[in-house]
């Protein structure tokens, strides 16, 4: 991809904004940074800019940031459709992704994974078993790591672990993974994509440009992900929790086979749930289909712990575990966490929903949940979905809802934060509104018994 003199405007400002415009001069090119926002939030970024000497706009789009620009790339979450990006688009620039800018300039093979729930947990694991194999890997993309400054990575790691939004791969046009997967598709992001078949189509892209020499890692008991056209000549790996298979791997009681061979055993993880298990399951597929080694792979897996605000363990209290599932932000993310569970749960769930039926989960809500903590924009609608079914409290704020919770619980129980909504109307992101709620459960648990859980405290 010839870059030499071009203009590249990159829209959106933040991490992936300073990476691509560093790709953008490795290559050659004259990048640009263009905000519609302006405040705080963005002054690191443009010290960042300007220290590189990057030019750069904030307080909204002029037509001279896009004026002459070759390339205009939109930060992942910005989108597309915006008008001063389409306005440009019909006056001669090419649009791209982040993703598929970063890939035409990607010398290592490329491990993709996609779905509505799993992703980081099945990344986050699919890193550490290859790096135990012996293999230098980076682990980017819809994460901490945009996939522009994995790129840069010098020396060029062997493999990367991409982690793949449906908005990064709603511009993939030749992106091209060695080994990719879907790990499952429910209702998310309507507002951006309209319907879920729509979404589904946008989640299928993952394989478009898939060729012979490439492999489909493929849910076999997900509809919308067993019923995706992968492209002739891709070997297609599945993977089940009951069906057998092969290629692929499958799960028979506690066994997990290939064909009838057992090559692992649901004792070898420590991630609890039906749902991280078909994450596992994944994980172990893609290394088995990608020949890596086995023995190691198996060690890693007894080793892995799994990722922060992903159904983490924080502190008990009074003889009470509290788990942050901070990562939970939509209701098949609530189910998952519920399932995971066979003691009652005091859940704290709230935020700025996404226009669910939250109604959906009743039945396991009315299973599982033996009192409901609720914050945040949609603690209405929780109240109305879910009041009937346990005792209810509306908190003011996070350490409001743990302390309720605490005095909910009794030893047997588990507290469980899992939101089931994105976090913006209190918080940056749902890591900032899981660090804050690990930081008043340690609190608590500390007061009730000093130092017990200092190695906990973050």
């Amino acid at each position: 991809m010839r870059l030499r003199d071009y203009k590249v405007t990159i829209v959106g400002m933040g991490r992936t904004a300073l990476a691509l415009a560093e790709l953008v001069r490795r290559e050659g090119g004259a990048p640009f940074v263009t905000d519609a926002a302006s405040g705080q939030r963005l002054e690191p970024f443009r010290e960042e800019l300007e220290k590189r000497g990057v030019p750069y706009e904030c307080g909204g789009h002029t037509q001279a940031a896009f004026k002459d620009a070759r390339y205009v790339i939109p930060s992942p979450g910005v989108s597309p459709h915006i008008e001063p990006i389409a306005r440009a688009h019909d006056q001669g620039a090419d649009l791209l992704g982040e993703m598929e800018f970063a890939w035409r300039h990607c010398r290592s093979r490329i491990l993709a994974v996609t779905g509505t729930n799993g992703k980081t947990t099945t990344t986050a694991l699919l890193r550490a078993l290859l790096e135990a194999a012996g293999h230098s890997v980076l682990l980017a993309g819809n994460n901490d790591l945009p996939f522009s400054a994995a790129v840069l990575a010098e020396p060029a790691p062997a493999h990367i672990v991409l982690e793949v939004s449906s908005y990064q791969l709603e511009m993939a046009r030749h992106f091209r993974p060695w080994i990719a997967c879907v790990l499952n598709v429910s209702p998310d992001h309507l507002e951006r994509h309209k319907s879920i078949e729509a979404y589904a189509k946008v989640k299928a892209r993952i394989h478009a440009r898939q060729r012979a020499g490439d492999i489909a890692v493929v849910n076999a008991d997900d509809p919308w992900t067993r019923d995706m056209a992968i492209p002739e000549g891709v070997t297609t790996w599945p993977f089940s929790l009951a069906q057998p298979h092969e290629p692929g791997l499958w799960v028979d009681g506690d066994t997990i086979r290939a064909g009838n061979t057992a090559v692992a055993h649901r004792a070898d993880t420590q991630l609890p749930g039906r749902h991280n298990l078909q994450n596992v399951l994944a994980a172990l597929t893609m290394m088995r289909a990608g020949r890596f080694d086995w023995g190691k792979t198996i060690e890693a897996l007894r080793d892995f712990r799994g990722v922060e605000h992903r159904i983490e363990h924080v502190a008990d209290i009074a003889g009470v575990p509290f788990y942050n599932d901070s990562k939970s932000t939509n209701l098949e993310s609530l189910k998952a966490a519920l399932e995971s569970f066979d003691a009652p749960v005091v859940l704290i769930a709230g935020g700025r929903g996404k226009g669910a039926d939250y109604r959906t989960l009743r039945r396991l809500v009315g299973a599982r949940v033996k009192a409901l903590i609720v914050l945040g924009e949609d603690a209405p609608r929780l109240e109305q979905a879910y009041g009937d079914l346990a005792p209810t409290q509306r908190a003011a704020d996070m350490d409001d809802a743990v302390a309720r919770a605490a005095a909910c619980a009794q030893p047997g129980d588990v507290v469980l934060l899992s939101p089931a909504c994105a976090s913006f109307d209190m918080y940056r992101d749902f890591e900032e509104r899981g660090q804050v709620f690990k930081k008043c459960v340690v609190a608590r648990a500390e007061a009730s018994a000093p130092g017990l859980v200092e190695g906990q405290k973050r």
